[in-house]
């Protein structure tokens, strides 16, 4: 599983469920059902202090796991690589809750193509 963090474009219903995305000069779309959870962040190593009331978003990050299918119409290469809306992808995304902005963490390598 490769881990970093990349500035992607989200899309959401009005419940805020991710529904597609832009990365890397692509478009996506969601095709199964995303899952969220929270994970603790370490505010202290970020910030000198926590200012009253800030809880929501300093202490937990909010991640959401959703598979897409790249929905590009050029570049499609048919064997599962970049451009191949067949291969559904794994990612994991977080949404900063102050600005609203989202971020590329994970790309999980059970779903990438394989190399013989």
């Amino acid at each position: 599983m490769g881990m970093f963090s990349e500035s992607v474009d989200v899309l959401c219903t009005p419940a805020g469920q991710p529904l597609e995305l832009r990365w890397a000069g692509r478009h996506y779309m969601v095709c199964a059902e995303p899952s969220r959870w929270y994970e603790r962040r370490q505010w202290w190593a970020e910030e000198s202090r926590a200012p009253l009331g800030s809880g929501p978003g300093l202490v937990d990050h909010e991640i959401w796991r959703v598979q897409v299918r790249d929905d590009t119409r050029t570049g499609v290469t048919g064997d599962g690589g970049p451009g191949d809306g067949g291969q559904p992808l794994t990612l994991d995304l977080t949404r900063h809750i102050g600005s609203g902005r989202w971020r590329l963490l994970r790309i999980h390598d059970a779903l990438q193509p394989k190399t013989a």
